[in-house]
């Protein structure tokens, strides 16, 4: 009986599975946007905030940071090489968490790492799963993890 009642949970939940990730993906891009924005608006402070974080090519490192970024959000909004474009965030977030976040443990108070760890947890559900039904990925490339 109560297998039987997991299978029916299960398929419940199977209906709106791809809602639920294009919201996940939706949010992600969103939380996303203003960080990348704060970046492009002045590259030379945070080319100098990388430097002060002792992160390698400062200059270059801010560019190419923000420009995953930047792409990143639009590729998530829209679901198009969704898989490919967490991998790149996933290593952003890595880079957030190392240089950034690490020193202040873990909790999203002490600007820990609680939160780009998040993102790099989503970010690797997309990269494993897809962008779902609702995204130009499944109607570009037709992927068999979005039926």
């Amino acid at each position: 009986m109560f297998k039987n009642m997991m299978g029916e949970v299960a398929v419940l939940f199977s209906y709106p599975k791809h809602l639920f990730i294009l919201f996940a993906r939706l949010v992600i891009a969103y939380g996303f946007t203003k960080p990348a924005l704060m970046k492009l608006h002045d590259m030379e402070s945070t080319a100098a905030w990388f430097h002060n974080l002792s992160i390698p090519f400062p200059t270059f490192s801010a560019y190419f940071v923000t420009g995953i970024e930047v792409i990143g959000i639009v590729l998530l909004l829209i679901g198009l090489f969704t898989r490919q474009v967490s991998i790149f965030l996933m290593f952003v977030m890595l880079g957030a968490i190392l240089f950034v976040h690490g020193p202040h443990g873990y909790s999203v108070a002490e600007n820990g790492i609680e939160i780009p760890l998040y993102y790099f947890l989503f970010l690797s559900i997309f990269a494993a799963f897809g962008a779902g039904k609702y995204s130009l990925d499944h109607v570009l490339f037709k992927d068999d993890n979005n039926e």
